[in-house]
C-alpha cells in the first residue's frame, strides 16, 4: 500500500492542513512503536482515558510526518501535514472499508463467542497450499484490530479470513463495512460479553449482521439462528442431532482422537482429528464445513483434517538461560504478527541486547525480495542487535540483515547452539510450526519444575483501563508492584505499566524498586515503607521515599545535606486514621517549621491512607478521615506555599469515594483482578492462572490411606492424583484434608489429606484424566477470591504467598 495524502484526503473526507507532497506506506495507532517513520499515517485516537493528541510532538521528532486528527495541536501546526477529521476511529474504520472495497476476492468472516482464533488459524493451515491468504493477526477482531487487519491485503492474496468481536449492540454494522464478507462462519456461541446484550436472541442478530451482504453462511445447526437468517443468504448447517441439517456428524472416541462419521448428502465417509474435547471438536467441524463448500474430496479432507494442531494463541515471557528473557511466539511466521511480536519485545524487553531468531516467512502476498527488504527494515527499527535466521529462504536473504547468521533448518542451528553465546539479552522466538521452534524455547528456557504462575497481560491492560475509567482526566495513576507485583512479577509488570504511561510506581521497600531500577525501568517509584538504613541506596537509585516521621525526614535531610542534593523528591505521609505510619495533626507544625526553606528535598506528593475504603458500613469513618486529610494536606501547601499531587484511595478508595480522587489514586490488588465489591468483580478480568501436572494417579481400597497422619481413609475404592506443589510453593496446609480442591479438565478434584512440603493429592475418582494433565490450582475456579474465604483471609495473602521456586509465565493472547 502506497498513497498519496491527497488521496487519503479524499478517501476521508478530511480538510488538509499542510504539505501534500507525501507519500504514506504504513499505519500507526501507536505512539510507543519503534516502526513508525517518515511513511507512517497515524491515527491519534481518543478514547475515554487516553488522547494520542498529546503524543504528537514525540512522533513527529521520530521523523513521523502525517496524523489524523480531530483538531491540530495549535504550537504543531507547521511542522507535519495533518487530516482533520470528526472522529479518528471512524475515519481508520473509513480508510480499511475503502481499502478493501479495492479486492474481489473470496473473504470469510469469523464470528462468535468462542473459537473464532482457532477455526482462523486452522482454516489458513488447511487451505494454504491452495490460496494466498491474508488473515487477522493474534486475536485482532475489535473496532480498532479489524481495520489494522483489512489494511494489510495486497495485490497478491486471494482469500482472506478475518475474525469480528462484538460486547455489546450496534457494534458489527461497522466491521461489517470493513471485512464485507463473502462468506460467513458462526463459531460457538457462548455467554463471553452476555452483559452487553438484553438476551441471546439479540446477541446472535447482532452478530448475523456481519453477513447482510453475504452470499453463504455456515454454521451449527440452531433454531434461533435458522430464524434470523435472512432467506437471500444460503444457509451451510451441522448437527450432532439434528438430521434435517446439510451435514449430519456422529463422533466416537478412540485414544487420544476423534472419529467423525459424516453423512453429506449421499456421500457418507469418516474424518479423523487428533482431538476429544468438546470445543476442538465443534471447531474442526466448522472447518470441514468449509472445505465441503469449497468441494474438496474426500480424500484431501481426510489427509489435511488428521494434521491438525493445538493452536499457540499467547505470546508468552519465560526466564531463559544465562540471564535471558525469552518471548516465546514459536508456533507463526506471518509478517503482520512480526510486527506485532516486535513491539511486544519492545515493551517486555529486560535487557538493553536484543536477538530476534526468525524462521522463513510464508504468505505475506510479496515477493521474497520486497518481503526480507520489509523484514529488515523493521529489524532495523526495532534496534535489534543480532537476527538468527533459519530456513533455506531467508538465509538466501541474510545480507539483507546486519549481524545475521543463517542456518538451512533447525537442526543445523542446535549443531552450532553453543557458539551462539545467549547471555544477557531478550530474545524473541519467532517461527513457522514446521520449523519446531519449540524444541529452541525448551533448550533456552531456565529449568524448573512443572508447577507454573501464568500471569495474563492482556488482563491485566483490561483492569487497568477499567479503572482509568472511573477517573477525572486530569487524574494521575500511581500502580503498586510491591511484594513481586503481589506475587504475579515485578518487572514484567513494572515494564507493561510503563508501556501504558501511568504515573508513577509503588514499592514497600527499596530492594524492590532498585531491582526494578537496574532491570531499567524509567517510570518514578515511590518507596513506601523506606528504612533509614535504605536512604543511600534510594538517592542512589534515584527512588523516591515516602516520609512518615520526624526521625526519619531529620535521617534523610542530613544525609541530603551530606550529598549536597537540591530538590530530592519525597513524599509526605499523612496518618488520618489507620494509625500504622504518618504525621499525626500535632506533628504538624514541627514537620513544616523543618522543610520551611529546606533546598535539600522537594515535597512531590502528600498522601494517606484509607482504614476502610472496602467497608461501605464505616462510610462515616472514611469521610472522616478524607476531610482530615483535605485540612493537614491544605495546611502543609499554604505554610510551605507548596503544589504537590496529592493522593490518598486505594484500589476499593477508586470505586466508593470518587469525590476524593484528588490529583492521583493507587491502584493495587485491583490490577490483578480483584475487587471486594462482587458486581464490580464481574468487570475485572483474573490475571494470574496457578497451575500444575499430574505426576502420578494410583487406586487405592476401601480402608487404604492418603498422605501423612492417615488424614484421609478411603471408604470405597479411590482414585488418586499426586500434584506436584505444595506449602512451600504457598499452598496453605489449611487447604487440605477436603476443605479445597483443584480443577482437572474443568472436574472439581477434592484434596484429600494432609497438604504437604512439595505436592498434594485429590480424589479422582469420578474424573477422565490421565497423568501428565493440567491441574488448575487457583485461577477462574477457584478463584483466590472463595480460596480467601474458605481460608478466612484476604485474597493478597493467597497471590502474595506463592513462592519464588514457582516459575512465573507471561504471555499476551
Amino acid at each position: 500500500m502506497t498513497l498519496s495524502i491527497q488521496n487519503i484526503e479524499k478517501i476521508l473526507h478530511a480538510k488538509r492542513f499542510g504539505g501534500s507532497n507525501s507519500t504514506i506506506d504504513n499505519v500507526s495507532i501507536d505512539s510507543r512503536s519503534l516502526q513508525n517513520n517518515e511513511k507512517t499515517l497515524f491515527f491519534a485516537l481518543v478514547g475515554p482515558n487516553n488522547n494520542a493528541h498529546i503524543y504528537i510532538s514525540s512522533l513527529i521528532e521520530k521523523g513521523v510526518l502525517c496524523f489524523v486528527v480531530t483538531h491540530i495541536p495549535e504550537e504543531l501546526s507547521n511542522k507535519a501535514t495533518f487530516l482533520v477529521v470528526e472522529n479518528t476511529l471512524d475515519a481508520l474504520q473509513k480508510f480499511a472499508a475503502h481499502h478493501r472495497s479495492l479486492f474481489k476476492f473470496p473473504v470469510f468472516g469469523l464470528t462468535g463467542s468462542n473459537g473464532k482464533t482457532i477455526v482462523k488459524e486452522w482454516l489458513n493451515f488447511l487451505l494454504n497450499p491452495d490460496f494466498n491468504i491474508i488473515r487477522s493477526p493474534k486475536s485482532y477482531n475489535s473496532q480498532v484490530g479489524v481495520p489494522l487487519s483489512v489494511i494489510s491485503i495486497n495485490d497478491r492474496h486471494n482469500l482472506g479470513i478475518f475474525e469480528a468481536g462484538i460486547s455489546k449492540m450496534n457494534e458489527m454494522e461497522k466491521l461489517e463495512t470493513i471485512i464485507q464478507p463473502t462468506i460467513g462462519i458462526i463459531t460457538n456461541i457462548g455467554s463471553a460479553h452476555d452483559e452487553g446484550f438484553e438476551d441471546l436472541e439479540k446477541k446472535i442478530k447482532e452478530k448475523l449482521n456481519l453477513f447482510k451482504h453475504s452470499k453463504l453462511i455456515i454454521y451449527q445447526k440452531n433454531k434461533v439462528i435458522d430464524n434470523l437468517l435472512e432467506s437471500k443468504i444460503k444457509a451451510f448447517s451441522w448437527s450432532y442431532s439434528d438430521e434435517t441439517a446439510d451435514v449430519f456428524v456422529v463422533k466416537k472416541a478412540i485414544d487420544d482422537k476423534t472419529i467423525l462419521q459424516i453423512r453429506y448428502g449421499k456421500d457418507n465417509f469418516e474424518v479423523q482429528i487428533p482431538f476429544q474435547d468438546q470445543a476442538s471438536v465443534e471447531n474442526a467441524v466448522t472447518c470441514l464445513m468449509v472445505l465441503l463448500s469449497f468441494k474438496y474430496d474426500k480424500k484431501s479432507i481426510q489427509n489435511r483434517m488428521q494434521w491438525l494442531y493445538p493452536v499457540e494463541m499467547r505470546l508468552k515471557v519465560k526466564n531463559g538461560i544465562n540471564n535471558t528473557t525469552l518471548i516465546d511466539d514459536s508456533y507463526s511466521s506471518d509478517f503482520q504478527s512480526l510486527k506485532i511480536a516486535l513491539d511486544f519485545l519492545e515493551s517486555q524487553k529486560q535487557y538493553k541486547n536484543k536477538t530476534v531468531i526468525l524462521s522463513d516467512i510464508f504468505q505475506s502476498g510479496l515477493s521474497n525480495e520486497e518481503l526480507y527488504s520489509k523484514v529488515s527494515q523493521l529489524i532495523t527499527s526495532n534496534k535489534i542487535n543480532r537476527v538468527i535466521g533459519i530456513g533455506e529462504t531467508i538465509s538466501a536473504f541474510k545480507h539483507k540483515f546486519t549481524n545475521c547468521v543463517t542456518f538451512k533448518n533447525t537442526a543445523d542451528f542446535f549443531l552450532n547452539f553453543n557458539y551462539l553465546n545467549f547471555i544477557n539479552e531478550t530474545i524473541l522466538i519467532k517461527g513457522a510450526r514446521h520449523f519446531q521452534f519449540e524444541e529452541i524455547v525448551a533448550a533456552l528456557e531456565e529449568k524448573t519444575h512443572e508447577t507454573v504462575l501464568e500471569i495474563n497481560l492482556n488482563s491485566i491492560s483490561h483492569n487497568l483501563s477499567f479503572f482509568k475509567s472511573k477517573l477525572k482526566p486530569t487524574t494521575k495513576m500511581m500502580v503498586m508492584v510491591k511484594a513481586f507485583g503481589y506475587g504475579n512479577g515485578g518487572f514484567e509488570i513494572a515494564k507493561l505499566l510503563e508501556h501504558h504511561k501511568v504515573d508513577y510506581l509503588g514499592v514497600a521497600f527499596a530492594d524492590e524498586g532498585i531491582a526494578l531500577k537496574i532491570a531499567g525501568i524509567i517510570l518514578p517509584i515511590m518507596v513506601l515503607n523506606p528504612e533509614t538504613t535504605s536512604f543511600s541506596s534510594i538517592i542512589q537509585h534515584h527512588l523516591e521515599p515516602e516520609i512518615y516521621s520526624l526521625k526519619g525526614l531529620n535521617a534523610f535531610l542530613k544525609i541530603a545535606e551530606k550529598r549536597k542534593l537540591k530538590h530530592f523528591p519525597i513524599h509526605i505521609k499523612l496518618d488520618t486514621g489507620m494509625h500504622r505510619l504518618g504525621f499525626e495533626e500535632e506533628n504538624l507544625d514541627e514537620l513544616i517549621s523543618t522543610l520551611k526553606g529546606n533546598k535539600f528535598v522537594t515535597v512531590k506528593s502528600i498522601l494517606s491512607h484509607m482504614a476502610t475504603s472496602d467497608d461501605l458500613e464505616h462510610q462515616e469513618f472514611a469521610h472522616s478521615q478524607i476531610d482530615l486529610f483535605e485540612k493537614l494536606s491544605s495546611k502543609l501547601m499554604t505554610e510551605l506555599q507548596i503544589k504537590p499531587i496529592r493522593h490518598t484511595l486505594n484500589t476499593s478508595g477508586i470505586s466508593n469515594f470518587p469525590q476524593a480522587q484528588y490529583d492521583m489514586v493507587r491502584l493495587g490488588i485491583g490490577l490483578y483482578g480483584v475487587s471486594n465489591n462482587p458486581e464490580e468483580q464481574k468487570f475485572l478480568e483474573n490475571v494470574g492462572t496457578l497451575k500444575s501436572i499430574i505426576s502420578q494417579i494410583r487406586s487405592i481400597k476401601d480402608g487404604e490411606s492418603v498422605g501423612y497422619g492417615r488424614r484421609f481413609i478411603a471408604d470405597i475404592p479411590t482414585k488418586i492424583a499426586t500434584i506436584p506443589i505444595g506449602y512451600a510453593d504457598g499452598i496453605s496446609r489449611h487447604w487440605g484434608n477436603g476443605v479445597g480442591f483443584v480443577t482437572i479438565n474443568n472436574q472439581k478434584a477434592t484434596i484429600v489429606g494432609s497438604v504437604c512440603m512439595d505436592m498434594l493429592m485429590a480424589d479422582i475418582t469420578e474424573i477422565n484424566c490421565k497423568e501428565g494433565d493440567n491441574v488448575i490450582i487457583f485461577g477462574q475456579s477457584p478463584t483466590v477470591t472463595f480460596m480467601a474465604n474458605q481460608l478466612q483471609t484476604i485474597p493478597y495473602e493467597i497471590l502474595t504467598s506463592i513462592s519464588q521456586r514457582v516459575k512465573r509465565v507471561f504471555y499476551r493472547e
